[in-house]
């Protein structure tokens, strides 16, 4: 947050901070919308594989298994990073230690379960707070997350006031700068970021985990009500530093030659303050990064638990896993060269996939299984290879295009037609392959003197429909899904 959103601002201009902000907190509704739908669906679900295993069968599920632990590990190594180059930039110190540390305590408390030896430990009006810290799991996540919610928002108002009063903006800038003005990369954002950020949040298990968890609809309308006002504010905030940065004078710098980057914009309007300043913003990165990666721990366990071995293993050799995980985690982060494509290569991968998977959603899309969600998948990230080696007329730039290895700010439409690629021709991978599967079904049933039933309806849905006095018409006898809850869906 601290080094993307000012960055875009440098770019983009104002026009980028709203669509930046806009896009990171209007995806949330998505699972107040689609939330209660999957619940209702798979009420003994708590992250969004469970749906997909019911409904389109163990590969599949499997398949968004995979794609969901990656995306948690690039984003618990994205947060590393991040908060080890704010130390770094606010302190001039190594960032491994606060690394380090940060991950010894969330785990400490969101893997660890002794609550067996802390309950024989008397430690009088403390006892409580140590058991429930000792308790572990993503209990104690949600408790962390209010405590540190509320630090954040203080923190936020503090640093905001102090920037304000310190900082003298020259308004003769303004104009000459054209940030005030569109441009042709704020336009492909409005269509870039969105879907991005929206296909992607579905790989989050810790929004999953939230939305399985709350009371009743109304809650979950009121949480994400609350969360998506709170992250428009502050990201709206943080963003306007790279605008502030550059009125100021203080960005690009006077060396033309070797201009200041725009990611540290922020940082560059900090060292004009005074350093109690800079202390707040560093509490206030730590608060938001241990709120985080807390969360996706809780998320990876759960994630690996369920998904992986159907939590028939025991939960101990789970959160070993994990634990084991964050070296590699903690190796990669100190060492990764730009976390901004890491993120926009797991956003190609989930624009090419969600909008096959979500679908099987409909009632009316009976028909759809998870062969199609697996083929239009991996189709949508070939789709970007093909297109990627039109436009550039060369098959190894098509394969970087993959990896957006040019970043989301170039200057031609690369990018931009990268994420149109992926969904889209996910889509038309996932149509092709239904009616290849139809296609060979209608001749095996040819061929073996059978009724071709692979578009009958689901005894399932005529039965919930028949219950609530809107029966379907058709063959009820006939069986194509098992019903949910009680089978694990098929895949063709």
């Amino acid at each position: 947050m601290l080094f993307s959103y000012p960055e875009l601002a440098t770019l983009a201009g104002v026009q980028g901070v709203i669509v930046y902000a806009l896009a990171s907190a209007l995806p949330l509704f998505v699972f107040s919308a689609l939330g209660p739908i999957i619940r209702r669906k798979c009420p003994e679900g708590f992250v969004l594989t469970e749906w997909t295993r019911q409904r389109y069968g163990v590969i599949a599920a499997l398949y968004l298994s995979f794609m969901t632990l990656v995306t948690l590990f690039l984003y618990m190594v994205a947060e590393l990073s991040a908060i080890g180059q704010v130390v770094n930039a606010l302190t001039g110190l190594d960032g491994l230690p606060v690394i380090i540390v940060e991950c010894v305590i969330t785990t400490i408390y969101t893997c660890m379960y002794c609550s067996g030896l802390v309950s024989r430990i008397r430690l009088g009006q403390c006892a409580d707070l140590v058991m429930v810290i000792a308790m572990g799991g993503f209990k104690v996540s949600f408790i962390t997350d209010n405590i540190q919610g509320a630090m954040v928002v203080g923190l936020i108002i503090i640093a905001a006031i102090a920037i304000g009063v310190e900082t003298k903006i020259d308004t003769s800038l303004i104009g000459p700068s054209g940030l005030t003005q569109p441009s042709l990369l704020g336009w492909q954002l409005l269509y870039i970021l969105p879907v991005a950020i929206l296909t992607n949040d579905f790989f989050l298990s810790s929004f999953w985990l939230r939305t399985f968890a709350s009371k009743t609809d109304r809650d979950l309308w009121i949480g994400i009500s609350m969360a998506a006002g709170a992250i428009l504010v502050i990201i709206t905030m943080v963003g306007c530093t790279g605008l502030v940065a550059a009125w100021a004078g203080l960005w690009p710098g006077d060396d033309p030659e070797n201009p200041i980057p725009g990611s540290i914009a922020l940082f560059v309007l900090l060292e004009q303050l005074p350093s109690w300043v800079m202390g707040i913003v560093l509490v206030m990165s730590v608060t938001l990064s241990t709120a985080a990666f807390d969360s996706l721990q809780s998320a990876m366990v759960s994630t690996a638990s369920n998904d992986l071995f159907r939590n028939r293993l025991g939960i101990w050799w789970i959160r070993l896993a994990v634990v084991l995980v964050i070296i590699p985690v903690v190796v990669i982060a100190i060492r990764a060269p730009s976390i901004l494509q890491i993120f926009l290569i797991s956003d190609l991968v989930s624009a090419a996939t969600i909008p096959v998977l979500v679908i099987g959603l409909s009632d009316a899309c009976y028909w759809w299984r998870g062969f199609e969600v697996v083929v239009g998948g991996l189709g949508g990230i070939l789709t970007v290879f093909i297109f990627g080696t039109i436009y550039y007329d060369s098959a190894l730039a098509g394969a970087q295009l993959i990896l957006l290895e040019q970043g989301l700010y170039g200057d031609d439409w690369g990018a931009f037609g990268a994420f149109v690629a992926a969904p889209f021709g996910g889509l038309l991978w996932g149509f092709g392959a239904l009616a290849l599967r139809l296609a060979v079904q209608f001749l095996i049933a040819r061929s073996r003197g059978e009724r071709f039933d692979a578009l009958d309806r689901p005894v399932y849905l005529s039965e919930e429909h028949d219950s609530a006095g809107t029966g379907y018409e058709g063959e009820a006898e006939t069986t194509v899904l098992d019903r949910p809850g009680k089978g694990s869906g098929k895949f063709v």
